[in-house]
Formats: C-alpha cells, structure tokens, sequence
C-alpha cells in the first residue's frame, strides 16, 4: 500500500502513460493491465480528462476492459471508496456504468451513484458521453431489480440538471428519466425539466437516436397529461406525432391517438395536423375507433357511448380509456359552448335535446356550472330560458405585460437558432440543394410517399 491508500501496482504490470495510451494501448495484452494500474492511472494528477478517455476506452478489449472495471482490488477493497466525484469523475464514471452493467459483479451501493450524479464534474464527463449513457440505463435497471423503481428518479434528476449545458440540451438521459417518472406516477418529478423546451440536439454531447426524441416527448406529454396541463400535454404529443422522420414509427400512433384526446378534452375539437406529421399515420388514424370518435365529438352523444362500449377492451388496451372517458364527460360542456355560437335564447329542454340530456334538473346544473367557471356567458331565468351573450373581454396589465416578455423571449431564441443554422455546414448544403430542385413538378403527398407496407414500420416501442 503507498500513503495515498491505494494498492501498489506489481513491477510486472506498469502503469501506462495516459499520453502515449492512444499509441500504446492497441499493443497492449490483457496481461499487462489490472485494476490496481487503472485505480493508480485514475488518481494521477498527470492525466487530463481526454488522455484519461483515451487510457481507460483502450486499456483492453471491451470485455476483459469491463470485467477489470467492475471487479475489487486485492483484499476486497472497493476502488470506488478511493474515489470521488468532484476529483475522479472520469473514472468512477467508467467503474460504475461498468459495475452497473455486470452479471457477475457486486452492484454498486446507492450512495456512491446518488454522491457522484450530486458532485460530478460535467465537463469531464462529457468527454465520454457514451458511459452517461450506459450510467443512466444501468441506475434505471438496478432501481428495477431492486423492486423499487421510484430510487432511480432522484439520482437520475441530479445527473440530468448537471450534466447537459442547459436542459433544452436533449440527451439520452431526458427520456429515461421521464419514463422513470411515469412509469412510477411521480409525474410532478419530471415537470422541472419538461417545462425547458428542446432546442438543441448535439451529437457530441450525447449518443442520442430518433427514438429517444420520440419517447421523451411521448412521456412527458403522459406525464403532463396525468396533471391535466392540458395545452403542455398537446405541445409535447403533437412534436412526438409530427417529427420527421423517413418511416413512421409506432410510438408516434400512439401519441397522435392522445394528441386527439387531449385537444378533445382542452379545445373541444381537434385541431389541423401539422404538415412535418408522416401521411402514413394520418391514413393509418381514420381506420382507427378514435377517428370515429373525433368525427362524432360533441353532439352525438348516444354514439360516442356506443363507440366507447364497443372499443371498451381496446381502449383499455391501449391505455387510453382514461383519456376517452374525460372527453365523453365533457361532451355535453363542448355541445353547449357551440350552441352559444348560433342561438341567444333556448329553453333548457331545447339545450337538453341537442346535447343529448333528458332531465332538465342535469342541464340546469351543468348550465350553472358552466356560468360559475367562466366557460360560458349567460343568464337562467326562473322559466326555464337561458339568454346567452358574447363574454367580456377581461385582462389585466400584468397579463399583457407577461405575454409581451414570453414573445421577447421567443423572439430571442428564433434568432439565436437562425444564426446557429446559418453557420450549420449541412443546413446550408440542403438549403442550396433545395433551391436547385424547385423547379421541379409538384407532387401530391400520396404520389409523393406512397403505401407504405406494415413490416417498414418501426415496431420497437421502449415505452407502453
């Protein structure tokens, strides 16, 4: 043992030098290197966080370099006890993701994962972006064998607030973390980062894929849909259903069904789709019980109910009768608000026959609800008549004031990210490419893409 505490590498295995690994580590045998050499390389003061990088990803193969990772020193010691984050973070880095990732090694405890997401130095960590990656997956995973899910979300928060440059920074850890939240119903955990929209996606910072930006959006608009913030829910749904992408994906059906829903439940209709939405969901959508029932909403009430009885096993299947089951309640509120657009006065048995209620004691009580929460201007006379009239406009120097920052500060983010764009290499090689191709002929969306056949979708749903 040296005074520092750590083993003392054998003369038969040198430590290497982290400035010459790029060279030396392909030569290297298996033989030459242990986890007494990398501890050793780990806490040298010598080693930059890049020649570090470089000493621990070429030390040896992949699987003897992670087997060395996860193992114990000599006398059952545990290297990560010789570590810490804010002086070591490369390293235990590489030690965790790998101990996390073992069969055959003793899991790292709880307090060591929860002390380095807490303390560690993000710029050294993001020289390997990949190990984040498999750090963040493996605390899901051992949260999970463990029984209990919910231990991964606060590690999982500290080491998605600290490690991105901001958090409209998307990385792989956005949609694992969310899931975590969702998938244990600690849905208010989530909102502090899905209240940053995304606006930059760096290859370097994270190895992310397309999937990850369709299920972190996906979930978040879950999560926000649980908590009936029913505008956020849409936004998050409708970038999951409309982003680009060369095959429509599966996780994009099902969020284009609760993007329905949810406008459903917040507009009283659905709105247009947006025109990045892939054409093969929209013609996939109208064979779908929830075309039905979007075409019917809100007037046909007795025929809402029969779809909903009929798809009843679907629905549930799905994971959408919930959503199904507040839009067919709020039916009769939407059927009321469109009749104030073309009457002035009607007698609450007219109401209760276009909205699809026999007793007059039930519309006067949703009519009195309605005026008590603002949704509609009118007056209930003792006969029976219900006058309506257009609502006051009502709003407050705060309000506009509020509204004037919110577009200042949108207005700042679309400069930024057209001049980020501009200097984009291949942006601007699309865009030249584009302006030569206008000239050629039109085509419609069908001819343009075509019937896609079942087996080019992407079936691989991470999230349900």
């Amino acid at each position: 043992m040296n005074q520092s505490g750590l083993p003392t590498p054998p003369p038969s295995t040198p430590t290497p030098n982290p400035a010459q690994s790029s060279s030396s580590a392909p030569s290297q045998s298996s033989s030459d290197v242990s986890l007494a050499s990398i501890v050793a390389t780990i806490t040298s003061a010598a080693s930059s966080p890049s020649h570090l990088n470089q000493y621990l990803r070429n030390c040896a193969s992949k699987d003897v370099r992670e087997v060395l990772l996860a193992s114990i020193l000599p006398g059952s010691q545990d290297p990560l006890t010789l570590l810490t984050a804010r002086d070591h973070t490369l390293g235990m880095l590489y030690i965790l993701s790998a101990r996390l990732h073992s069969v055959a090694s003793d899991k790292p405890l709880w307090h060591h994962i929860e002390s380095f997401c807490r303390d560690f130095i993000p710029e050294h960590a993001r020289v390997a972006p990949d190990r984040v990656t498999l750090l963040a997956t493996g605390i899901r995973q051992l949260a999970d064998v463990e029984g209990n899910p919910k231990l991964a979300i606060a590690p999982l928060s500290d080491l998605l607030v600290k490690y991105p440059p901001t958090l409209s920074h998307l990385t792989t850890i956005h949609p694992i973390f969310v899931t975590a939240c969702v998938a244990t119903r600690h849905f208010k955990s989530a909102i502090p980062v899905l209240t940053h929209p995304i606006t930059t996606i760096d290859l370097s910072l994270s190895d992310l894929t397309y999937q990850d930006n369709l299920i972190y959006h996906y979930a978040g608009g879950i999560a926000f849909a649980a908590l009936k913030d029913w505008p956020a829910a849409e936004e998050l749904f409708e970038i999951c259903a409309s982003s680009p992408g060369s095959v429509a994906s599966a996780i994009q059906m099902e969020a284009l069904k609760k993007l329905a829903l949810v406008q459903l439940i917040y507009r009283g209709k659905t709105s247009p789709p947006s025109k990045y939405m892939h054409p093969v969901l929209l013609r996939l959508f109208k064979a779908t019980p929830y075309s039905s029932f979007m075409n019917a909403y809100p007037l046909q009430r007795d025929y809402l109910r029969t779809i909903v009885e009929n798809e009843q096993q679907l629905f549930t299947n799905e994971r959408t009768l919930g959503l199904i089951t507040q839009a067919l309640n709020r039916a009769p509120r939407w059927a009321i608000k469109k009749l104030t657009t073309t009457y002035l006065t009607l007698h609450l048995s007219d109401i209760g026959r276009q909205v699809g209620i026999s007793d007059e004691t039930e519309v006067k009580s949703l009519i009195l609800s309605m005026i008590e929460c603002s949704e509609i201007s009118a007056e209930l006379f003792a006969d029976g008549t219900v006058s309506f009239s257009d609502p006051p406009v009502k709003f407050e120097k705060s309000d506009v004031d509020r509204v004037l920052a919110q577009a200042q500060q949108q207005d700042a983010l679309l400069v930024r990210l057209e001049k980020e764009m501009e200097r984009n290499k291949e942006y601007l090689t699309k865009a030249v490419k584009s302006k030569d191709d206008a000239s050629w002929p039109a085509m419609d969306e069908d001819g343009a893409f075509g019937e896609r056949p079942p087996g080019t979708w992407a079936e691989d749903m991470t999230f349900a």
